[in-house]
């Protein structure tokens, strides 16, 4: 076959869906079809332009996106969708592709249309809840664990009030609009021939949110990772520091519960360094509270996938305290395929992963967080026994090669229904 992938990131800067995306890139072309990636890039020069990764030639979008609150998302939503949608049909004209697969939320719903109109099986992958939550997140205040239970104007104000700041009466006109976008993108995705929920939580919540999907087919696969190659790059990666440390590897965000990081160590008594590899919007309140507490927290920032590999094989636990409904996370894939220990928030598909006491420790509370990495800091052998049971389990669950084929049957069964 031939698979247009539309990306909303590819490597090598890029998060947890763009090195998803490379995978089953990689597995596809390790299967023998030809990838085509298209990937637009909001806030740059417009027009097209090329690169290379991996021997994948990526095709990149320049899309003007101005920096300003919901002005953006509309330019990366309703006024990106039109342009990327004719870009994917050109490039289908130029060298015909069998499926196109949309891989996140700026590039499915053009994806979808790209594909109905030149009339070939279109598949999108749902990483997070951007078809039910206008922020992704399902978050609906910035304290404490609260969920959304649903978009109506009522709860869009309180979204509203803590991300915009004292200037919050000055959003609440743009309701009208996130309930729209809303509305579009759920409209749009029913058009997918397939969509993909990377975990047994996202489908859940589109199925319970997203009444326009009761006639869309809805597969459960999850994000790729080629655990063979990561346990490589890990075993020659030399360790980063030296002795013993906790791990904290990600985006530095209010979903992703990163302010409760120094609170977490200080009540675990936690006498191991906590390296906080990553960055984000809350990178310096946590480094301010990290220079005020008296555990050794030290703020690494961004690296490149060899560094992170290297800081996970030498890890003796990591700590995911994401207090959002997670969809399903890569780093704790990478982590449980390479035996870490895990002190995790039990929050959204992260049981996918992580099964209490099986494969690592799972808490509803920052207090409860904390009760588990004083437990595993105390109980190698405890560590030791969750790391094993994890690395078997990611083998049996979320290895590339296993995953990428249940993709490419997908592909299969659709291109046969069309035909």
């Amino acid at each position: 076959m031939k698979v247009l992938l539309a990306t909303d990131s590819f490597p090598p800067r890029c998060g947890g869906s763009g090195w998803s995306t490379y995978e089953l890139a990689r597995g596809l072309r390790a299967r023998g079809h030809e990838i085509v990636i298209v990937q637009p890039q909001p806030g740059t020069p417009s027009g097209t332009r090329a690169r290379a990764y991996d021997d994948f030639r990526v095709i990149e979008l320049g899309v003007t996106a101005p920096p300003l609150p919901y002005v953006r998302n509309y330019f990366k939503n309703e006024r990106l969708y039109p342009i990327l949608t004719q870009t994917l049909i050109d490039r289908v004209k130029t060298e015909p592709v069998d499926v196109i697969h949309g891989q996140h939320v700026l590039t499915s719903i053009p994806a979808i249309e790209a594909a109905a109109h030149c009339r070939i099986p279109s598949v999108c992958t749902v990483r997070d809840y951007w078809p039910v939550c206008y922020w992704s997140d399902l978050i609906h205040t910035t304290e404490g664990l609260s969920l959304c239970p649903g978009c109506s104007s009522r709860m869009m104000m309180q979204c509203v009030r803590p991300r915009s700041g004292a200037f919050w009466p000055l959003a609440l006109p743009m309701i009208p609009y996130m309930q729209g976008n809303l509305k579009r993108k759920r409209a749009g995705l029913a058009r997918a021939n397939a969509v993909i929920a990377v975990s047994s939580a996202i489908a859940a919540d589109l199925r319970a949110r997203a009444p326009e999907l009761a006639g869309t087919r809805l597969d459960i696969i999850p994000n790729p990772v080629d655990v063979i190659a990561l346990r490589a790059r890990a075993a020659a990666a030399n360790p980063p520091i030296d002795g013993p440390y906790a791990l904290y590897l990600g985006k530095l965000a209010p979903n992703k519960g990163t302010s409760h990081l120094v609170e977490v160590v200080e009540r675990a008594n936690l006498d191991w360094p906590l390296a906080v590899v990553g960055d984000g919007p809350d990178a310096a309140s946590i480094a301010s509270a990290a220079k005020q507490s008296t555990r050794d927290i030290r703020m690494i920032g961004w690296v490149d996938g060899e560094a992170t590999a290297a800081w996970l094989a030498h890890a003796s636990l990591l700590i995911f305290p994401s207090r959002g409904p997670e969809s399903l996370s890569r780093v704790l894939i990478e982590a449980s395929a390479l035996g870490v220990p895990i002190a995790a928030m039990n929050t959204g598909g992260t049981p996918d992963i992580v099964t209490h006491g099986v494969t690592g420790l799972l808490s509803s509370t920052p207090a409860g967080l904390a009760d588990d990495v004083r437990r595993l800091r105390a109980d190698g052998d405890l560590r030791r026994r969750l790391g094993d049971a994890a690395r078997q389990h990611v083998e049996r669950s979320f290895e590339a090669s296993a995953v990428v084929a249940r993709v490419e049957r997908l592909y299969l069964d659709l291109i046969a229904e069309r035909r």
